[in-house]
């Protein structure tokens, strides 16, 4: 395993990047992200377009690191703090104790991603989707249902904010994603690459049980409230999940993972 090299100091310029993570979070970091958990950290070093610059973590988490650590090229360096001393380089109290720098490799272009697919696949498209745990749901769930992709509208939130990247448990991290200048070019590119596409919505005038599976589909959701906008609706067709009467819509994640559920005909294999 990689040795360790003890940080004493908040201030230490080699931890720079740990620093204050909340705030920059919000206004990036040189083309870098935040992993943090030992599961996230374990997809990372598997993660094919991404690459560890270095871990941070509590002494007191090594020896259960040590299978995750030991991927690690030679030439990453793994850092130990002691908590007051992790606690005041993040900026808050950090309980799991277990970081790392991940550095982005040049972003992936949407037409690169379909054609990478295979004849069959699903893919998931975010419109709007502006709450990070929302974000990182959807990836999981993708994840979970065998989606070949993730494709985003320049109005989604970054899936390679921290929190996204948490909640996702890594999937962030293992979905291809790939961001288009605007939606209409994602209806025209998936339109293209013959996807079948649709797009969820309480007001859906298909129930999704009869939409059919077993084939190239693209599954487009919205922001939670306002939903997927019209001049989107009327240019792909649109499915809902039937609900009691008295209720309209679920949270966006939940009913990312029903209609993947369906999508990638996972009941059929129980």
């Amino acid at each position: 395993m990689t040795p360790t090299l003890t940080i004493s100091d908040p201030s230490d310029p080699r931890i720079a990047a740990y620093r204050d993570i909340r705030e920059r979070d919000l206004v990036g970091r040189e083309n870098r992200f935040i992993a943090e958990g030992k599961v996230v950290i374990d997809v990372l070093l598997s993660a094919r377009r991404f690459e560890a610059e270095s871990v941070l973590l509590l002494p007191s988490r090594l020896s259960g690191m040590e299978a995750v650590l030991a991927k690690l090229p030679g030439h990453v360096p793994v850092y130990c703090a002691e908590p007051a001393v992790m606690d005041a380089i993040a900026g808050f109290h950090l309980h799991r104790g277990i970081l790392a720098i991940g550095r982005k490799r040049p972003a992936e272009k949407v037409g690169d991603v379909l054609a990478g697919l295979p004849e069959e696949a699903l893919v998931v498209v975010a419109a709007g989707i502006a709450n990070h745990d929302n974000m990182g749901a959807i990836f999981r769930n993708a994840a979970a249902f065998g989606a070949c992709a993730v494709l985003l509208d320049p109005i989604s939130c970054d899936p390679l904010y921290r929190k996204a990247i948490r909640v996702s448990v890594g999937a962030v991290l293992k979905v291809p994603f790939a961001t288009a200048p605007d939606a209409g070019m994602l209806v025209e590119a998936l339109d293209d690459a013959g996807f079948a596409q649709a797009a969820l919505s309480p007001g859906g005038k298909l129930a999704l049980s009869a939409v059919p599976r077993g084939q190239r589909r693209a599954l487009w959701l919205g922001a939670e409230g306002t939903g997927l906008p019209e001049d989107l609706l009327s240019r792909i067709p649109s499915v809902r999940i039937p609900q009691a009467p008295q209720w309209d819509s679920l949270n966006v994640a939940a009913a990312s993972a029903v209609a993947l559920y369906h999508f990638s005909g996972a009941g059929e294999a129980v």
